[in-house]
């Protein structure tokens, strides 16, 4: 069977799909056990009229595997049935599948077919909003690394991928939904195995779809059970789960403003990059009333669309179809904000983020290309051993946005990635960086390239060679430090948190910042072609902790150094602005025209100052008012949380 005989849309690259993640409407978990092939009907009909184009379901796995273990004296294993019935002789007995529950999906599938839906299967179903779901001859067995608990899986998976693989609406096999948190695995090694084991079985059966991870809140080091490298390696689409409440740093804005805007689209490239897979934003979702109101919550969807698309991510998918406020069954009993996540409200009247997703899908609908060339970037962001990693990862990210430039992330013990300009926050640590880095950062810069380090507590050797300055004495500090810069264009002073206080003097280093008792903080080194910048504050790990700290009229404009760092290596942009609510990405094609796709990121109307590189002219907008020539400028004119979508050419007006 040929790998591209089914729409992969998924994981090719410039893509994008908007969907949700489905339950019945009347039924919630229960929807295969209760079923009710009606109200199936009128749901994926709703849905489909809504512009939904693609389905995250799920066969629950004791409904579709319902085995019971048997034993007789002594508590000693017997035989393995349905229920009080043996198993069958043919291929559905020896794996313990529900024949009648594979007829019931297919039927599902059907209905998702007539209406043009796609749909990514979760085969192994065993975790759902807070219950954990485990056919009952497995329910006191470590699903991840028994072996008897392994063998059913297997057989449960290939017998499903087996007698579903043939249907069309079938777009991707998604491992199930996150896995990850049905037991612990005791270890990486044990973690990777469940995984290659589940998607290798998946592929002995079809090789046409993609094998989607479908796991949340996984690592980036080897210390951790989950990686992002290993799912990264054994599947082909990478999945986050981006809500704020349960990732850190996330919750500690409203939904509207530029941190949890920009969440979703921070973790999903967090993820793509390190992993070397595409990823999709595969449960998004505001967890409800108590976060925010119905139209912050069409807002927060919006934005999040725009960026996700303009980020090279694959698509987005809201948690859930159908509030579900009326079960009694658990999870529903037990979990309050579980009950009011859906698109549609239980009367079926839409509400405001089902009708953003409408309006995104016809605006895309609309566009001349099918896929958005992959945006252009201007820095890498290496990220390292003893930092809060995707804390430093996410106010990088944020920061880049602020200052109108594009970066990417890697580990420092993966290949360095070429780059103009390599930011290294928050440094922590002996093991941070192997000596063969450091050294390679250092030949980077004499080769020409710009490289930012903040320090929060160690650093590699060759320090002073690397930044022109020297410890004078090292000590620990309990109480914020003011910081007064003279090299930073627009830069005030603030105060800010450190662990470490570094008495430094400089040794060739220009100075551009200091402490109140005139020690150098920020300061700028000369070495060979290139430059490098270091900040002995753990300026990005600060901002991630305090609520505020990217979007209060009060707080420091952090996003200033990024955009002094990025002088020289953002010069070939062909668009920038003025505003830091205001984030720009470019995308060229192949017949040198570029779409810029803008978008604030703010609940504020915004009219930001563009400046366009010479030679280039706005040829049209494709979303969002044309920029207007004020007083000898130009002027994009943004509603709230909103896009503006502009085509650009050279030497054309």
């Amino acid at each position: 069977m040929k790998r591209n005989q089914y729409d992969n849309s998924l994981i090719a690259p410039g893509a994008f799909v908007v969907g949700c993640n489905y339950w019945a409407s009347h039924a919630g978990t229960a929807m295969w056990s209760d079923w009710q092939p009606e109200v199936v009907e009128q749901d994926l009909k709703q849905l489909a009229d809504e512009g939904v184009q693609v389905l995250r379901v799920f066969p629950l796995w004791p409904d579709f595997q319902p085995i019971c273990q048997l034993f007789t004296g002594n508590g000693t294993p017997r035989e393995i049935r349905w229920g009080e019935k043996p198993l069958s002789d043919d291929e559905f007995g020896r794996a313990g599948v529900s024949e009648e529950m594979v007829k019931r999906f297919r039927f599902f599938a059907d209905t998702a077919a007539k209406n043009k839906l796609k749909l990514i299967v979760g085969l192994i179903t065993g975790w759902m909003s807070g219950r954990l779901f485990v056919p009952p001859a497995l329910e006191r067995r470590n699903i991840h690394t028994d072996p008897v608990a392994l063998m059913w899986q297997v057989r449960y998976v290939k017998c499903l991928v087996k007698y579903l693989k043939d249907h069309a609406a079938i777009q991707a096999w998604d491992l199930g939904n996150e896995c990850n948190c049905m037991a612990a695995t005791g270890s990486r090694e044990a973690a990777y195995v469940w995984t290659a084991q589940i998607a290798h079985t998946i592929r002995s059966e079809d090789q046409s779809r993609p094998v989607v991870s479908g796991m949340h809140g996984i690592k980036a080091f080897y210390d951790s059970d989950w990686t992002i490298f290993d799912q990264g390696e054994l599947t082909d689409l990478l999945t986050t789960h981006p809500y704020p409440r349960f990732t850190p740093h996330c919750g500690r804005d409203p939904m509207n403003q530029i941190r949890n805007c920009l969440h979703a689209t921070a973790e999903s490239r967090y993820y793509a990059d390190l992993g070397g897979k595409p990823c999709i934003a595969e449960e998004v979702g505001t967890l409800g009333p108590m976060t925010c109101d119905d139209e912050v919550a069409g807002d927060y969807a919006r934005t999040a669309l725009f960026s996700l698309w303009a980020h090279d991510c694959q698509g987005m998918l809201w948690w859930c179809a159908y509030d579900q406020t009326k079960l009694e069954h658990a999870p529903y009993d037990w979990v309050s904000l579980e009950r009011e996540l859906g698109l549609i409200r239980e009367d079926r009247t839409p509400k405001t983020v089902i009708r953003e997703m409408g309006k995104f899908r016809k605006f895309l609908n609309g566009l001349p290309f099918a896929n958005l060339p992959a945006r252009r970037g201007e820095a890498v962001c290496v990220l390292t051993k003893g930092q809060d990693c995707w804390g430093a990862a996410f106010s990088s990210f944020i920061l880049s946005r602020q200052a109108g430039f594009s970066l990417e992330f890697q580990q420092a013990d993966q290949p360095l990635k070429e780059s103009k300009l390599y930011l290294l926050p928050c440094l922590s640590g002996g093991h941070a960086l192997s000596r063969r880095c450091w050294l390679e950062l250092m030949e980077k810069a004499r080769q020409g390239a710009t490289v930012y380090i903040s320090f929060k507590d160690d650093m590699p050797s060759h320090f002073t060679e690397m930044t022109g300055l020297q410890v004078i004495t090292r000590h620990e500090r309990h109480r914020p430090a003011g910081i007064t810069f003279t090299g930073v264009e627009g830069m005030p002073s603030f105060a800010m948190n450190s662990p470490v206080k570094l008495n430094v003097r400089s040794v060739g280093a220009e100075i551009l910042a200091r402490e109140g008792d005139g020690n150098p903080v920020f300061a700028r080194f000369a070495l060979g072609k290139g430059q490098v910048f270091f900040f002995s504050f753990p300026m990005e790990e600060e901002l991630a902790k305090n609520p505020g700290a990217f979007h209060e009229e009060d707080a420091a404009p952090c996003w200033r150094i990024y955009r002094h760092l990025a002088k020289n290596t953002a010069a070939d942009r062909v668009l920038s602005k003025s505003d830091p609510r205001v984030g720009v990405t470019e995308h060229l094609f192949e017949d040198g025209s570029l779409l810029a796709v803008l978008i604030n990121h703010s609940p504020d109307k915004v009219q930001t100052a563009l400046e366009i590189a010479p030679g280039w002219s706005i040829l049209e907008s494709c979303y969002g008012d044309f920029p207007l020539r004020e007083g000898g400028g130009i002027f994009c004119h943004m509603p709230p949380n909103d896009a503006v979508v502009l085509k650009l050419g050279k030497g054309k007006k």
